[in-house]
């Protein structure tokens, strides 16, 4: 099984929407800037902070 990295500019606003969307927060969070998350199906995916 394969996973996503998604950059994002706005870690709390794509994780607010990923969940709002269906998603679930994994319970341990091993990175201050990035955030793991699984989608509907059980997918993980992963949600990481890039300003630039």
């Amino acid at each position: 099984m394969a996973h996503f990295d998604f950059r994002v500019a706005d870690l709390g606003a794509a994780v607010a929407e990923a969940l709002a969307l269906g998603a679930t927060l994994v319970g341990h969070q091993p990175q201050e800037r990035v955030r793991v998350l699984f989608d509907p199906a059980g997918h993980p995916f992963r949600l990481c902070h890039d300003p630039s």
